[in-house]
């Protein structure tokens, strides 16, 4: 009854959200717009970038510039290459949660009422507007179809703008640790960011959207795998089995669920191997933002590094490639795709702001089981606006899924309880 009351109210507010009918099938498109194509030349746009910020690197630390170095460029230098290491006197205490004096039960629950409807309301939201964008058409008339917006760089570029801009802000009027990590360390985290989000966005062209959340949610399992290569971890036996269940549901969804219309195996697949592509790259992300907050930084100092280099990376690459003014013009072509663009960055910045208050007033348990049940609200939601169908075996493979997320969160409760070090939940920095 909740998500169909969510599904009104969203129609309402965007009249066009659900418009379109049954996705039409896409014109045949030239070799130059296949998405290998198009993901190789965004790869060489950031390469552009990388390579000659790498050669710089080196060069500095081999003539051990932080010794030897003088001039104006010597400041901007020893940030971005070295760091800053900070001081005793200048660290700023991040305790995990502070409990205020005015707290009681009846304001605890109405912070985690406001945290919980805040994260639903921008996720919800966010998962609604992406699948509008990418596989609906604009400015379809009565003798004409319309078009669709095709190039998912751009609308990294819009939510990674206005993340920047709001961790900016907040960088600005509140009061942050002192800094000490070297820039040039965020650009790793940011180039991977930058992959996933065109390979998520990507993928809505092939796949549909109940399927991509169950792609996330299996993403515990390659998180896993890249721990134990980037940060050398060990994990429970009871992360196995969680692991091992998720991947038996979501392969009993994928094995149940039929083809969605105008789908064909081509496509399917391409729409697998793009999904691989998201969770493998937001694995290596999650993992060196962890290896990052060494350096004793607040998550949104981590947004604010990340999103820097996620701008110049793409800003970059729609140059190079003329795609900038492309973005641009269809956006002015299509008024309702610009409020949806706008609407979903906004989303998307906000919902990170509420990440990091719902971890720090409630910790990461609670914020799991919260973005869990987003998950399952999503599929629910998608279902009801668009029209894709579950079947019972598909739906059991979601419960299993799901079920295995939380039985995740009530293993790492227990292990707190007992005195034991839990296991880290998975960086939610980049959503």
């Amino acid at each position: 009854m909740v998500a169909r009351w969510w599904a009104v109210v969203v129609l309402v507010a965007i009249p066009s959200l659900g418009a379109g009918g049954e996705t039409p099938e896409a014109p045949p498109e030239s070799w130059t717009q296949q998405w290998f194509f198009r993901f190789l030349v965004n790869a060489a746009g950031y390469a552009s970038f990388m390579l000659p910020g790498y050669l710089l690197v080196r060069y500095f630390r081999r003539k051990n510039y932080l010794e030897t170095g003088r001039g104006l460029c010597f400041p901007l230098v020893r940030v971005c290459v070295f760091g800053n290491e900070p001081k005793a006197s200048d660290e700023v205490p991040l305790a995990p949660r502070t409990e205020p004096a005015e707290t009681t039960p009846t304001w605890q629950a109405l912070k985690l009422l406001f945290c919980a409807v805040g994260l639903q309301v921008s996720y919800l939201t966010w998962g609604v507007l992406q699948e509008r964008v990418m596989t609906r058409s604009y400015g379809a008339t009565a003798t004409w179809a319309g078009e669709r917006f095709t190039d998912s760089q751009f609308l990294v570029l819009m939510n990674r703008v206005l993340a920047f801009i709001v961790a900016g802000l907040y960088c600005l009027f509140c009061k942050q640790p002192r800094h000490g990590a070297p820039m040039y360390q965020y650009s790793f985290a940011s180039l991977s960011n930058v992959l996933s989000s065109w390979c998520q966005y990507e993928a809505l062209k092939f796949v549909s959207f109940p399927t991509q959340v169950l792609a996330k949610a299996s993403k515990v399992i390659p998180v896993m795998l890249m721990g134990k290569l980037v940060s050398r971890r060990s994990y429970e036996h009871w992360e196995y089995l969680t692991a091992g269940l998720i991947s038996i549901g979501v392969s009993m969804f994928l094995l149940s669920s039929g083809p969605e219309p105008r789908s064909s195996q081509a496509t399917t697949l391409s729409g697998l191997i793009l999904l691989g592509g998201y969770i493998a790259f937001d694995s290596f992300t999650s993992n060196w933002q962890d290896a990052l907050f060494a350096y004793k930084m607040s998550s949104v100092q981590m947004m604010l590094g990340v999103n820097f280099f996620s701008c110049l990376f793409t800003v970059g690459s729609l140059l190079e490639q003329g795609a900038l003014l492309e973005g641009t013009r269809f956006m002015g072509r299509h008024s309702e795709f610009a409020a949806h663009a706008l609407l979903l960055s906004v989303c998307s910045a906000c919902g990170q702001l509420f990440i990091f208050y719902t971890i720090g007033q409630f910790g990461a348990a609670v914020f799991t089981i919260i973005m869990t049940l987003r998950q399952a609200f999503a599929i629910l939601l998608s279902c009801l606006l668009y029209g894709h169908t579950i079947t019972v075996v598909g739906g059991l493979g979601v419960a299993v899924v799901f079920a295995a997320l939380l039985l995740r969160v009530y293993a790492r409760g227990r292990l707190k309880q007992r005195g034991k070090k839990a296991v880290p939940i998975e960086s939610p920095v980049q959503v």
